[in-house]
């Protein structure tokens, strides 16, 4: 049963990750948790064999089925830790839910716009909603809201700002900007968890009432036929 990683686990995973997957093209922990938040979010639910071999780039050969079965829990801890993250209700995201994302010791004391921040989590993001583009998509044509988020967690994976003018040069993406989206994921986050449940939620069917035959007595009590009372419009 998924339960959520300590910082031991989550310190190996990361050493696990730099060894086996960013040497082929694979995530890092910070594009990891990216990844695994859109997974845990997605429009339509995304099966463990499909998600699970793009963090590798290129599969990797374990030393034998304990080791497999091991990094595979953790994994499953990282996607439990990222569900719990978007299902959190309050201001004050506990720490162990924070995501993880690399920050200078002191972000307030950082103002360097050459630093990068959160640009390999949005990365990981992305390429989780790749696994079904097209049902994300459909969410982006239906809710603005939606493209808004994007559009913030696209300036963190590129480091620009579009303008409305297509004929302009993009503006850079500065650190603090970078500081106010970071600081504005979890509530992304918890308004995609809700607006996915909402969408995931069966709706009744409206039933039509039963119309009564023709010659049967009208509902209403009149005492006449139904084809000379009410039915007769």
């Amino acid at each position: 049963m998924p339960r959520l990683p300590d910082d031991a686990q989550i310190e190996r995973l990361a050493q696990l990750l730099e060894q086996r997957a960013v040497p082929f093209k694979g995530f890092n922990l910070e594009a990891l948790d990216g990844y695994l938040s859109a997974v845990a979010l997605s429009p339509e639910p995304v099966p463990a064999a499909e998600w699970q071999p793009p963090i590798w780039g290129t599969p990797p050969r374990w030393d034998d089925a304990a080791e497999r079965t091991q990094v595979l829990a953790m994994l499953d801890d990282q996607l439990h830790l990222a569900t719990q993250r978007a299902c959190f209700e309050g201001d004050d995201l506990p720490e162990l839910l924070a995501p993880l994302l690399w920050l200078p010791e002191d972000p307030d004391a950082e103002d360097d716009d050459a630093l990068d921040v959160g640009r390999d989590w949005a990365f990981g993001f992305f390429r989780g909603v790749e696994l079904r583009e097209a049902a994300w998509e459909r969410w982006l044509d239906d809710n603005e809201w939606v493209d808004e988020a994007f559009h913030l967690l696209d300036q963190l994976a590129s480091g620009e700002l579009l303008p409305e003018d297509p004929t302009a040069a993009p503006t850079p993406v500065g650190y603090r900007q970078r500081l106010d989206i970071i600081a504005a994921l979890p509530g992304m986050l918890a308004d995609l968890q809700h607006h996915r449940i909402d969408a995931l939620t069966p709706r009744e069917p409206l039933r039509r009432a039963q119309v009564p035959e023709r010659n049967a007595p009208c509902p209403c009590g009149s005492g006449r036929k139904f084809k000379k009372c009410c039915g007769g419009g």
